[in-house]
């Protein structure tokens, strides 16, 4: 559901930073206080598109939308090959046409050609606002889940690295990625989310969109 399906993980980082807030607030002895022993942090890390969509509820949805969605993108990919290939013939026979026949034809490809590139944005809008639906929805529920997780397994904080070129985090051992366990966490409080088919794989939110024609590049023939 490039499944792209961003987490929007500005939504969920916001979030979990105002939980994190609240709960300092709520409590400032517990930071204040000069008898108190100090505390090794446990940090964690976590891709959280990963989790969301790696959850058997995610799969469904990322199922979903590529039935939703599948028969449009193959219906652009089928136009934009047959623009291609009328485009490259007119290129071919250009130079024996006469000037108003050449004129003529190189107009109707440039109409055509920005008819397929509304269509394809069009149908990117439409998909993109999809996937946001679904990751915000599936992220709420995951937010909570890692709210529970995180306090019952002793983190202080914890790292979306879902984004490289975003988030900060230059190294971290894989043994502090709790991606895995987030999912399992999630499966566990949502069992009426059948588990999905032995094939079935997780699928980010950047590659879960059904395959479309990339817009035709503007050439005059």
């Amino acid at each position: 559901m490039n499944h792209n399906f961003p987490i929007r993980t500005a939504i969920l980082s916001a979030a979990l930073a105002a939980s994190t807030f609240a709960g300092a607030q709520s409590n400032p002895g517990a930071q204040s206080s000069p008898a108190a022993a100090p505390k090794t942090s446990k940090v964690a890390i976590v891709s959280i598109q990963d989790a969301i969509m790696g959850t058997n509820e995610g799969k469904k949805e990322a199922d979903a939308l590529k039935q939703r969605f599948g028969s449009t993108s193959t219906q652009l990919q089928a136009e934009g090959e047959a623009f291609e290939k009328d485009k490259a013939a007119l290129q071919a026979t250009a130079d024996k046409l006469n000037e108003t026949e050449r004129n003529t034809r190189a107009k109707q490809i440039n109409d055509r050609e920005k008819t397929l590139k509304r269509k394809y944005e069009d149908f990117q809008g439409e998909v993109q606002a999809a996937e946001q639906e679904v990751l915000n929805r599936l992220g709420g529920k995951m937010l909570g889940v890692l709210d529970k997780y995180a306090k019952a397994n002793g983190y202080s904080v914890v790292l979306d690295v879902s984004n490289p070129q975003a988030n900060s985090v230059l190294w971290a051992s894989q043994t502090t990625d709790i991606t895995k366990e987030l999912i399992e966490a999630y499966n566990a409080q949502a069992p009426a989310a059948a588990a999905p088919a032995a094939g079935s794989q997780a699928r980010k939110p950047a590659t879960s969109k059904p395959a479309a024609p990339a817009a035709p590049a503007p050439k005059k023939p």
